[in-house]
């Protein structure tokens, strides 16, 4: 009854969580290792899931396997919950019959990615609650304290500084004009929702990550990490290495380096070495550093990428962590410096006109 009510159910949030994903993975092959049938593991697995669209995606899912489709073949009819890169990894290891142990690594390398976007948002809270209350005290004193002082300057007949000026005309601003700037603003977040998904929008937003010189490495260090763990577990899953650096490109999520593995890929087809290609293709090291080519050409020669690729994975995790620490040392400052130009301002504002009025009277 209630699988009936889901597939019927109108959904307009049309997004799965990684939580869910690496939820639905781990349960899934612990079921399987249980001898329990694949069909069955996925009628219980709703328990597990909180979103709604993910469990009418499941209960797809089971119809296309009891109607003879494999587990992987049933996964590529559902691309907008499960990549092509999940997809290879589940297609490869279910031909030998080793589908548990294919769920269970997707389970465990999306566990790592979702601890690395939380240890990113984690660090990201504390600046944007700095500057949430800087705002706030800027609003409390242009709205509150600057109107109550103001009707001192009107009865001053004197002029008053620009500085001044200025401070009135921004206070009265924000108050008579306030639903302007809430439709502005309103109008802006429809805006940014709409747009935010576009080619166009990602593009845009890249190179201005990339002209941000702290807020690129972070960047740049959390995508080299995926792309060694995601190149790790295709390379475990027996993968031949163009479509694995393929696969890769897609799942950075980025047109930069899409267009970066295009011409890597192009290069590797020909037999060129993958670690020369890169070289090739980023000259200057800006997308790819020195110790990360270094580490892969050790696995060009011992033949080892799995091993090499994980250990990548966590020394540029850990880099994620250190450029994280720089960029909330350099937050606080900033925060500060911003607070004390509004003081200033401030305070140069009412107190030369404060000195002009009492000038005038005496």
């Amino acid at each position: 009854m209630e699988n009936n009510n889901i597939s019927n159910e109108i959904i307009l949030i049309k997004k799965v969580s990684i939580i869910d994903k690496y939820n639905f993975y781990e349960y899934i092959s612990v079921m399987i290792d249980w001898w329990v049938w694949i069909t069955d593991s996925l009628d219980s697995v709703n328990s597990k899931i909180s979103s709604p669209y993910f469990k009418q995606k499941i209960k797809e899912l089971v119809t296309y396997i009891s109607s003879g489709d494999s587990f992987s073949k049933s996964m590529k009819k559902i691309p907008s919950i499960f990549s092509a890169s999940e997809v290879s990894v589940i297609e490869s290891w279910e031909s030998i019959w080793q589908l548990s142990k294919s769920l269970m690594k997707l389970s465990e390398d999306l566990k790592k990615v979702h601890e690395l976007r939380n240890k990113i948002k984690t660090a990201l809270t504390y600046p944007v609650i700095i500057f949430l209350f800087l705002f706030l005290a800027l609003f409390i004193v242009l709205t509150y304290v600057i109107p109550s002082i103001k009707p001192f300057f009107d009865d001053a007949w004197i002029e008053l500084p620009l500085a001044t000026k200025s401070l009135l005309a921004t206070s009265e601003f924000i108050i008579n004009d306030f639903w302007f700037i809430f439709l502005f603003l309103a109008t802006t977040i429809v805006f940014f929702v709409w747009y935010k998904n576009t080619k166009s929008w990602k593009i845009a937003i890249e190179h201005f990550i990339f002209s941000t010189p702290l807020i690129w490495k972070i960047y740049k260090n959390y995508i080299l990490a995926n792309i060694a763990s995601n190149l790790a577990t295709l390379i475990w899953s027996w993968i031949n290495i163009v479509k694995a650096l393929s696969l890769v490109s897609k799942s950075t999520n980025s047109y930069i380096y899409m267009e970066l593995f295009d011409e890597i890929i192009l290069r590797v087809t020909k037999w060129w070495w993958i670690v020369k290609s890169i070289e090739e293709v980023d000259i200057n090291k800006e997308y790819f550093t020195s110790d990360y080519l270094q580490m892969l050409s050790v696995w060009e020669k011992t033949a080892n990428l799995e091993s090499i690729s994980l250990k990548i994975n966590k020394q540029y995790e850990k880099e994620v962590d250190y450029s994280l620490a720089r960029l909330t040392k350099w937050i606080e400052p900033l925060a500060i410096l911003f607070a004390w130009m509004f003081v200033l301002w401030f305070a140069f504002a009412i107190f030369w006109a404060i000195l002009k009025v009492t000038q005038t009277v005496s």
